[in-house]
Protein backbone atom coordinates (compact mmCIF):
# COMPACT_ATOMS: atom_id res chain seq x y z
CA UNK A 1 0.00 0.00 0.00
CA UNK A 2 1.32 3.17 -0.90
CA UNK A 3 0.62 6.36 0.58
CA UNK A 4 2.29 9.94 0.36
CA UNK A 5 3.72 9.04 3.66
CA UNK A 6 5.41 5.56 2.70
CA UNK A 7 6.73 7.12 -0.12
CA UNK A 8 8.88 9.48 2.02
CA UNK A 9 9.89 7.06 4.19
CA UNK A 10 11.15 4.72 0.81
CA UNK A 11 12.63 8.51 -0.66
CA UNK A 12 14.54 8.81 2.88
CA UNK A 13 15.93 5.17 2.56
CA UNK A 14 14.30 4.49 6.47
CA UNK A 15 13.66 0.49 7.32
CA UNK A 16 9.90 0.60 8.00
CA UNK A 17 7.44 -1.94 7.38
CA UNK A 18 3.91 -1.71 7.53
CA UNK A 19 0.63 -3.64 9.24
CA UNK A 20 -2.50 -3.01 8.08
CA UNK A 21 -6.02 -4.22 9.93
CA UNK A 22 -9.73 -3.85 8.83
CA UNK A 23 -10.53 -0.49 10.26
CA UNK A 24 -14.14 -0.05 12.22
CA UNK A 25 -15.21 3.06 11.24
CA UNK A 26 -17.35 3.10 14.26
CA UNK A 27 -14.21 2.81 16.64
CA UNK A 28 -14.06 5.74 18.85
CA UNK A 29 -10.56 5.82 19.21
CA UNK A 30 -8.62 5.02 15.75
CA UNK A 31 -4.80 4.72 17.87
CA UNK A 32 -6.24 2.21 20.77
CA UNK A 33 -8.07 0.44 17.95
CA UNK A 34 -4.73 -0.32 16.10
CA UNK A 35 -3.44 -1.54 19.37
CA UNK A 36 -5.96 -3.34 20.11
CA UNK A 37 -6.79 -4.96 16.81
CA UNK A 38 -2.99 -5.55 16.00
CA UNK A 39 -2.59 -7.10 19.85
CA UNK A 40 0.31 -4.52 20.86
CA UNK A 41 0.86 -2.28 23.55
CA UNK A 42 -0.72 1.34 23.67
CA UNK A 43 2.15 2.91 24.74
CA UNK A 44 3.95 1.98 21.30
CA UNK A 45 1.48 3.61 19.67
CA UNK A 46 1.25 6.94 18.41
CA UNK A 47 -1.14 9.05 17.10
CA UNK A 48 -0.52 12.68 14.59
CA UNK A 49 -2.45 15.49 16.13
CA UNK A 50 -1.95 19.00 14.71
CA UNK A 51 -1.94 22.05 16.88
CA UNK A 52 -2.12 25.85 16.65
CA UNK A 53 0.37 28.02 18.20
CA UNK A 54 -0.67 31.90 19.50
CA UNK A 55 1.41 32.49 16.98
CA UNK A 56 -0.49 31.55 14.05
CA UNK A 57 2.09 27.84 13.34
CA UNK A 58 0.44 25.11 12.44
CA UNK A 59 2.74 22.07 14.04
CA UNK A 60 2.63 18.61 14.39
CA UNK A 61 2.68 16.36 17.67
CA UNK A 62 2.79 12.95 18.10
CA UNK A 63 1.75 11.40 21.31
CA UNK A 64 1.10 7.81 22.63
CA UNK A 65 -2.62 6.91 21.91
CA UNK A 66 -3.33 5.87 25.30
CA UNK A 67 -2.29 9.46 26.78
CA UNK A 68 -3.51 13.19 25.68
CA UNK A 69 -1.23 15.61 24.23
CA UNK A 70 -0.40 18.31 26.73
CA UNK A 71 -1.09 21.43 25.07
CA UNK A 72 0.89 23.82 27.74
CA UNK A 73 3.70 21.55 27.14
CA UNK A 74 3.76 21.55 23.62
CA UNK A 75 3.44 25.51 23.63
CA UNK A 76 6.02 25.95 26.04
CA UNK A 77 8.55 23.23 24.02
CA UNK A 78 7.55 25.19 20.73
CA UNK A 79 8.34 28.83 22.25
CA UNK A 80 4.69 29.95 22.46
CA UNK A 81 2.67 31.13 24.84
CA UNK A 82 -0.45 28.68 24.14
CA UNK A 83 -1.90 25.97 21.94
CA UNK A 84 -4.83 24.90 20.96
CA UNK A 85 -5.99 21.95 18.66
CA UNK A 86 -6.34 22.86 15.19
CA UNK A 87 -9.25 22.43 13.08
CA UNK A 88 -10.23 19.14 11.07
CA UNK A 89 -10.19 20.92 7.98
CA UNK A 90 -6.99 23.18 8.39
CA UNK A 91 -5.27 19.65 9.54
CA UNK A 92 -6.48 17.98 6.37
CA UNK A 93 -5.71 21.08 4.56
CA UNK A 94 -2.10 21.25 5.70
CA UNK A 95 -1.61 17.50 5.59
CA UNK A 96 -3.77 16.02 2.43
CA UNK A 97 -4.69 13.10 4.71
CA UNK A 98 -8.26 12.59 5.92
CA UNK A 99 -8.42 12.72 10.00
CA UNK A 100 -8.11 9.85 11.47
CA UNK A 101 -5.45 8.37 9.16
CA UNK A 102 -3.04 11.37 9.19
CA UNK A 103 0.56 9.99 8.91
CA UNK A 104 3.54 12.23 10.21
CA UNK A 105 5.04 11.58 6.65
CA UNK A 106 4.47 12.87 3.27
CA UNK A 107 2.18 15.51 4.23
CA UNK A 108 1.65 18.49 2.20
CA UNK A 109 3.77 21.26 4.11
CA UNK A 110 6.41 20.46 6.46
CA UNK A 111 5.93 21.21 9.78
CA UNK A 112 8.02 21.76 13.38
CA UNK A 113 7.08 18.23 14.42
CA UNK A 114 7.18 17.65 18.20
CA UNK A 115 7.33 13.68 19.42
CA UNK A 116 6.48 12.94 23.40
CA UNK A 117 10.11 11.70 24.62
CA UNK A 118 8.36 8.28 25.52
CA UNK A 119 9.06 7.29 22.25
CA UNK A 120 12.83 6.89 23.41
CA UNK A 121 12.41 4.48 25.47
CA UNK A 122 10.90 1.90 22.87
CA UNK A 123 12.30 -0.25 20.02
CA UNK A 124 9.99 0.56 17.52
CA UNK A 125 7.06 2.87 17.23
CA UNK A 126 3.79 2.43 15.27
CA UNK A 127 2.44 5.24 13.81
CA UNK A 128 -0.69 6.18 11.11
CA UNK A 129 0.78 5.20 7.51
CA UNK A 130 -1.55 8.10 5.96
CA UNK A 131 -4.86 5.91 5.80
CA UNK A 132 -6.93 4.84 8.47
CA UNK A 133 -6.12 0.67 9.34
CA UNK A 134 -2.59 0.94 7.60
CA UNK A 135 0.54 1.66 10.73
CA UNK A 136 4.31 1.88 9.37
CA UNK A 137 6.59 0.88 11.98
CA UNK A 138 9.98 2.19 12.47
CA UNK A 139 12.74 2.91 14.91
CA UNK A 140 12.34 6.45 17.25
CA UNK A 141 15.54 7.98 16.14
CA UNK A 142 14.70 6.90 12.33
CA UNK A 143 11.22 8.88 12.78
CA UNK A 144 12.54 11.48 14.75
CA UNK A 145 15.32 12.16 12.10
CA UNK A 146 13.49 11.97 9.13
CA UNK A 147 11.00 14.53 10.59
CA UNK A 148 13.34 16.43 12.26
CA UNK A 149 11.13 16.41 14.81
CA UNK A 150 12.18 17.76 18.64
CA UNK A 151 11.80 15.13 21.75
CA UNK A 152 10.03 16.64 24.73
CA UNK A 153 7.77 15.61 27.37
CA UNK A 154 4.35 16.82 26.07
CA UNK A 155 2.25 14.00 26.23
CA UNK A 156 0.26 12.66 29.64
CA UNK A 157 -1.54 9.91 31.12
CA UNK A 158 -5.51 9.81 30.49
Amino acid sequence: MMTPGTKALDAAGVAYRVVSYDHDPNAESYGQEAADVLGIDPASVFKTLLATLDTGELVVAIVPVGGQLSLKALARTAGAKKATMAKVVAAERSTGYVAGGISPFGQRKALRTFVDHSCEDLPEMFVSGGKRGLEVVLAPADLVAVLNATTAPIGHAS
